[in-house]
């Protein structure tokens, strides 16, 4: 399956740069799996392009580029149940598209109008959170609500390198640990926090090295390959339901735009 690259902290990768990809090299996809992500990943691409746009023709608001992150979206929402739960942070604003979400709708958001003010329970992707880290504790509580209330659903946080330095982020995983909360905690490394960087962050050697301290495993993929990011949420989906807790995952990518417009 997939292989751990020899670079600090390792890579788990799929497909290597141009490479092909072997028949049944991810286990669980068929030819119709891969084109579905081939076209979400287009279907992303096309409206984090159409934003751009949007915003310099004054139709939206300040937006969040998310080029070069579609593959840790829909890698990872690929690998979920439409039962599970998605809490977005503002770079995760098309997630909502893979849940079968209109596109006006989340436009809408953007806008500040009405109209994107979606119910979070008729398609469990929980509303854009746009103060950092506050949604981690939420997705967490949820996680484990779920689990009092005997329901089969796992949680999924989405959040920047820049969250891991904010208490919320430390309070939700914390809670996630100590209670096995079946929640993931989905970082979207892009090594930037604004003008940050990452190794102003963290002195650990990788964000992923933090989750031994909340009692969950590390993951580190590469944020760029969609195969990798489905696998490695895969297998920590199958963790949460078995009810052995949660999963820290770090995907690793490079913010190839504006922090926003």
């Amino acid at each position: 399956m997939s292989q751990v690259l020899p670079a600090e902290g390792g890579l788990r990768r799929v497909i290597g740069d141009g490479e092909a990809l072997p028949d049944g090299e991810v286990e669980g996809l068929e030819p119709d799996d891969l084109l579905a992500l081939y076209r979400n990943l287009v279907l992303l691409r096309t409206y984090d392009e159409r934003s751009v746009v949007y915003h310099r023709q004054g139709r939206i608001g300040t937006f969040a580029i998310f080029w070069n992150h579609e593959a840790m979206q829909v890698g990872s929402a690929f690998a979920l149940e439409a039962r599970d739960w998605i809490f977005p942070s503002y770079r995760e604003s098309a997630i909502g598209l893979l849940r079968g979400m209109p596109a006006s709708t989340v436009l809408s958001w953007w806008r500040g109008h009405p109209a994107g003010w979606w119910n979070p329970a008729e398609f469990n992707v929980a509303s854009i959170c746009v103060p950092i880290a506050t949604h981690v504790p939420h997705a967490v509580g949820l996680a484990w609500g779920s689990r009092l209330k005997g329901e089969d659903r796992v949680a999924v946080a989405y959040f920047g390198d820049g969250a891991t330095s904010e208490g919320a982020f430390h309070e939700g995983a914390t809670f996630a640990g100590v209670l096995k909360a079946p929640a993931i905690l989905f970082c979207n490394n892009n090594q930037w926090a604004i003008s940050t960087p990452l190794e102003a962050q963290t002195a650990a050697p990788t964000l992923a090295d933090k989750a031994i301290g909340y009692g969950m495993p590390g993951v580190r993929v590469d944020g760029g390959d969609v195969l990798a990011v489905y696998e490695a949420t895969r297998e920590a989906v199958t963790r949460a339901r078995a009810g052995e807790g949660p999963t820290f995952i770090e995907a690793v990518t490079y913010r190839a735009a504006p922090h926003a417009t």
